[in-house]
């Protein structure tokens, strides 16, 4: 069954958020597997689990929380998603995407996304973080695309340009961030499958050839329909594994890994997000 969405759906899920908080975040960000602790540095936080919002899509994977935290981070006010849905849960990408709809009417007009993602890229190891410069919409192509179907111009155009996604000015930021920090932030592209299986050897090889350099099962919908939407966009790849493409029984992709290299790459990611909400709350660069 396909599903789609209009405003009134979008408007009863941000006027239950808006009852249920003081706050009126600009920023939204969303944490991907194993990355949730940066939740935990919110201050005067309202939490509200996304099974309470009308509408919202639940979570059913293990590393994601499944919740709102609404507050404020490095002087600014942030709207964090503990987790999200995927298509490979059952969920249309449609119903994946209702959240950013949703900050969209609640006025954030910055988004900043996190994935945990596999390691194309022969430089990266696990543990590596991953600068997002653009991405391949493999599923969008063969028609899993969030913007399918009826269209609101009030909501963003039919056919909305997507040659710099990822924008310019919050990835010179991260940069100047990571080195401020002193450790490096790679740059590259990201793919989006639609999982739930790990790739084949055969499949690495493919992305790999087509230019991809990060591999991962979500984020992309998102930020499609996020530049849609008219909100700028930091992309962030946690390289929780790297590809196997000459598998052995010792050496296999597994989800258990993922959570594990997730906690190598939370020290990281939460001071690299700190320090550019920290930025946007100065005025940038």
């Amino acid at each position: 069954m396909i599903e789609f969405f209009t405003r009134k759906e979008f408007a009863e899920a941000a006027d239950f958020i808006r009852s249920h908080t003081e706050h009126e975040p600009t920023i939204g960000l969303i944490l991907g597997t194993g990355l949730n602790p940066l939740a935990e540095e919110v201050q005067r936080a309202n939490v509200i689990p996304y099974r309470d919002i009308p509408h919202f899509p639940v979570s059913t994977v293990e590393g994601h929380v499944g919740q709102l935290v609404i507050g404020e981070l490095e002087g600014q006010e942030v709207l964090i998603m503990q987790g999200r849905a995927h298509y490979y849960e059952g969920y249309s990408p449609q119903h994946i995407c209702l959240p950013i709809r949703v900050m969209q009417l609640l006025g954030i007009n910055i988004l900043i996304v996190t994935n945990a993602a596999g390691g194309l890229n022969p430089a990266f190891k696990a543990g590596d973080l991953m600068l997002i410069t653009d991405h391949i919409n493999l599923i969008g192509m063969a028609g899993l695309n969030p913007l399918r179907g009826p269209d609101d111009p009030e909501l963003g155009p039919r056919f909305p340009e997507m040659s710099q996604a990822y924008d310019l000015e919050l990835r010179e930021m991260a940069l100047q961030v990571a080195d401020d920090l002193g450790f490096p932030l790679h740059q590259g592209v990201y793919i989006c499958l639609a999982g739930p299986s790990f790739e084949t050897p055969a499949d690495l090889k493919f992305l790999r050839i087509i230019g991809a350099d990060a591999v991962g099962m979500s984020t992309v919908p998102e930020v499609t329909v996020a530049r849609h939407a008219g909100m700028r966009v930091l992309g962030i790849s946690g390289i929780s594994n790297v590809a196997i493409i000459e598998p052995t029984e010792e050496r296999k992709a597994t989800h258990e890994e993922v959570l594990e290299a997730g906690k190598l790459l939370v020290p990281k990611l939460t001071a690299l997000l700190k320090g550019v909400v920290s930025l946007l709350a100065n005025g940038g660069l």
